[in-house]
């Protein structure tokens, strides 16, 4: 029996996962930067954490969570986002206590039961940051800054940001009503999921990519906001202008997580197909408390992994991506293969990537392995060589060679 992998997995394979680690290398920089600090936390979490902090009305919690009963007879999730799996850590590990904001970063699988397509698999990644202690508009703002420099600094052009205020759980159940009243006489025409979410979470109907056309004249959330919520967001505004990222406000964005409160934002970009979403994020008020902790204000976003490296194919960017291999030895004989073993292990030791023939072939076959491995030198390993203590080191793209001490080629190869 051929065994598959599962629909919406993928293989990362020698040759792609590189773009994946540079990617990693440039989140892991930019943040930092930006002083936060990495954390990793369990793939899986109790099924009432997300239920609880994610939002049951939402489409992750009713429709695409993998969840099962352990043997415990313990109800498991496996986690859909990064957000509430952060939260709980920051509760359960008493983060609280730090006097300054708590600043964190992952980066890691997250799983979704949905239909696959462009950018988008059950098995997805993401890489987020949260940051809790505060309700700074500025750190809203920085966290978009973040998200933004990241896609930038990726080479990936045309993204766009969008912003929207979500006030608070109050404001929209005030709000509620009249959105029902607008929506209630086009109920027949709208898509299934929207009219099961109209009396539940109407405002999640004005998010559908599909009905999102008949929406033009609805009524806007950013009208109904009370003074906080207001001089909330336009400090955001305000402060993403003193930093020069672009920016469009769009009342009909209000994200697919219940736990939003004040700043939504959003990533977009064309060319990934009809969804052009690639990341987004926001600030949550209440999640830590709905969660068991303080009533402490969080904000943080997240950017998936797989729709930013379609975006880098769609738009051919070449990454920088270096060489994998310094060194390839090629010793010729019995004795310098002997020879070939412990200088390949000084060398590793010593930082140098190098790597040897394990397959007995002869020089021409060896030098194009070399090639293959995009090495930068190879060093031929003869009688003569062996006689002199040296290795004839030969430059792979201009073909010069020179004569380098065994004891010398360390120093050589990191010049």
């Amino acid at each position: 029996m051929a065994f598959q992998k599962p629909k919406g997995t993928q293989d990362l394979l020698p040759g792609t996962i590189e773009k994946w680690q540079y990617l990693e290398q440039v989140a892991r920089d930019l943040c930092r930067r930006y002083n936060f600090k990495e954390i990793r936390t369990p793939i899986f979490e109790y099924t009432e954490l997300f239920q609880r902090g994610v939002g049951e009305t939402t489409d992750i919690v009713e429709k695409e969570m993998y969840t099962f009963e352990d043997k415990g007879k313990r109800s498991i999730t496996l986690r859909p986002e990064g957000t509430a799996g952060i939260a709980r850590a920051y509760v359960e590990n008493k983060l609280y206590s730090d006097p300054d904001v708590t600043k964190l970063y992952y980066i890691g699988p997250m799983f979704r039961y949905e239909q696959p397509q462009a950018g988008r698999y059950r098995q997805l990644h993401q890489f987020g940051v949260e940051a809790f202690g505060s309700e700074d508009p500025a750190l809203d703002a920085e966290i978009i800054a973040l998200g933004y420099s990241f896609y930038q600094e990726v080479g990936i052009r045309g993204v766009t940001v969008e912003i929207n205020s979500v006030a608070t759980p109050q404001i929209r159940a005030q709000f509620r009503e009249q959105l029902i009243a607008y929506l209630q006489p086009m109920k027949e025409e709208l898509c299934k999921d929207c009219q099961s979410r109209l009396e539940r979470n109407p405002l999640r109907v004005l998010d559908c990519k599909i009905d999102s056309h008949r929406f033009g004249d609805a009524p806007s959330l950013l009208d109904h906001l009370d003074d906080y919520a207001a001089k909330h967001f336009e400090a955001v505004k305000a402060a993403l202008h003193e930093m020069e990222i672009p920016f469009v406000v769009n009342p009909r964005m209000v994200r697919g997580l219940d736990y939003y409160t004040y700043t939504a934002f959003e990533y977009k970009a064309a060319g990934i197909g009809a969804i052009d979403t690639i990341g987004g994020g926001g600030r949550y008020s209440g999640l830590v408390r709905d969660i068991g902790g303080g009533d402490q204000s969080g904000v943080g976003l997240g950017l998936g992994l797989e729709r930013t490296l379609l975006l880098l194919e769609t738009q051919e960017v070449e990454l920088s991506l270096s060489a994998p291999l310094d060194v390839y030895l090629i010793p010729m004989g019995e004795e310098a293969e002997k020879k070939a073993v412990s200088l390949l292990h000084q060398l590793r030791s010593q930082g140098i990537a190098a790597e040897k023939d394990y397959m007995g072939r002869k020089m021409k076959a060896q030098f194009k392995a070399a090639d293959r491995a995009l090495a930068r030198y190879a060093a031929i390993i003869g009688e003569d060589e062996l006689n002199n203590g040296v290795v004839a080191l030969k430059e792979m793209a201009t073909g010069e060679q020179q004569s380098v001490p065994f004891d010398q080629l360390a120093i050589k190869l990191k010049q």
